[in-house]
C-alpha cells in the first residue's frame, strides 16, 4: 500500500511540476491576482462581467493596476493551485500509510515521509509568497527547487521501504568512484536547470516588452550560449556512464541507467527544438519537468550507491 501510494505521490509532483512550467509560459501566474483566494472567491469568475466594475483598482494596487482578467490565464493558474492541493493531500495520505506501515519497524520510511509533508506545506505557503512578491524570479526558482527536494524526500522514503521489506532493487555497486561521478553529474544538472529558469527569465522580458518571437532569442546574453554549451557536456558524460556501467548494472540498475539516457537524450532534442524554432510554449514545460525527471533518477541512483545514508 504504501510503495504504490508513493509512486503515485512521485508522479503526481512531476505532474504538478509540468502544470507549473504551463503556467509560466502561458504567462498566468498573475492569473489569481490574490491569495488563497482567486479574485477573491473560492471559485474564480468565468467572465469579466462577474467581478466588480473596479475589479482593477481591488485586485492591481501592487501592480500597478495592470491586472486584466483573462478567463484561460485565470483557471490555467487556479488548475495550478487545485493540484497544488492535491498533492498536499497525497504526501498526507504517504505520512499516514508510512505511519500505519513502518512506525516502531523502520522509523526512517516515517521520517522522510513526514519531512516530505513538512517540505510541500512550506511549499504552499512559499506559493503565496510567489503571488505576493508579483512572481520575484527567485521565488519561482526556490519554489521549483523546493518541489524537488520533496521528491527527494519520497525516493528516500520508497527506497527504505523497499529496504526494509527485503526487495533490493539489486544491481548496486557501492564505490566510491560510482557516488563521485553520481554527484557531479546530479550536480551539473541541477545547476543547468537553475541556469535553465534564468534563462527563461530573459524569454519572459522579451516577451513581455512585445517583441516579435523570431527575434527572442537575439536578446539573450551569455547564459543562453552556456546553457546550450553545457547541455552538450551533460549529454556526454551521462552517455558515457551509461556506456560505462551498462554491461555491469544488473536489471534494476540498468533500467534506471536506461531511464537517465532517454531523458537526457530526449531533454537535449527539445531543447534544440525550442532554441530551432523560437521557444514554442508547448515545448517550453515539457523541457522543465524532463529536467527535474532526470535529477530525480540520478538522485535515485546516487542513493542506490549509498545505500548506507538512507
Amino acid at each position: 500500500m504504501y510503495k504504490k501510494l508513493a509512486f503515485i505521490t512521485i508522479g503526481a509532483v512531476f505532474f504538478l511540476i509540468l502544470v507549473g512550467g504551463i503556467v509560466r509560459a502561458t504567462g498566468s501566474g498573475m492569473g489569481c491576482p490574490d491569495w488563497p483566494k482567486c479574485f477573491g472567491s473560492w471559485v474564480p469568475p468565468t467572465d469579466a462581467s462577474q467581478l466588480p466594475d473596479d475589479y482593477k483598482e481591488i485586485f492591481g494596487a501592487k501592480l500597478k493596476g495592470e491586472v486584466e482578467f483573462n478567463v484561460y490565464k485565470t483557471w490555467t493558474e487556479y488548475i495550478n493551485r487545485l493540484a497544488g492541493v492535491l498533492i498536499g493531500f497525497l504526501i498526507f495520505g504517504t505520512l499516514l500509510a508510512a505511519l500505519k506501515g513502518y512506525k516502531g519497524k523502520d522509523n526512517k520510511v516515517v521520517l522522510y515521509s513526514a519531512l516530505a509533508f513538512i517540505l510541500v506545506a512550506f511549499e504552499g505557503w512559499l506559493g503565496s509568497k510567489v503571488v505576493s512578491m508579483e512572481l520575484s524570479p527567485a521565488m519561482v526558482t526556490v519554489h521549483m527547487l523546493l518541489a524537488i527536494l520533496v521528491v527527494f524526500m519520497l525516493i528516500m522514503a520508497l527506497l527504505r521501504a523497499y529496504s526494509f521489506e527485503g526487495l533490493k532493487l539489486g544491481g548496486v555497486d557501492g564505490s566510491k568512484s560510482d557516488s563521485f561521478i553520481l554527484g557531479i553529474l546530479l550536480a551539473l544538472s541541477t545547476g543547468q536547470l537553475i541556469l535553465g529558469t534564468q534563462v527563461r527569465e530573459m524569454i519572459d522580458e522579451a516577451y513581455l516588452s512585445g517583441l516579435a518571437r523570431e527575434l527572442w532569442i537575439s536578446t539573450l546574453d551569455g547564459k543562453y550560449y552556456t546553457h546550450i554549451g553545457l547541455a552538450t557536456v551533460l549529454l556526454a558524460l551521462n552517455s558515457w556512464y551509461f556506456m560505462s556501467r551498462r554491461n555491469e548494472a544488473e536489471y534494476s540498475e540498468g533500467r534506471f541507467l536506461r531511464w537517465m539516457l532517454v531523458l537526457v537524450v530526449g531533454e537535449f532534442l527539445i531543447g534544440g527544438f525550442l532554441g530551432l524554432f523560437n521557444m514554442p510554449a508547448f515545448g517550453q514545460p515539457i523541457h522543465l519537468t524532463l529536467g527535474t525527471m532526470i535529477i530525480a533518477v540520478q538522485f535515485t541512483l546516487l542513493m542506490l550507491k549509498r545505500e548506507e545514508a538512507i
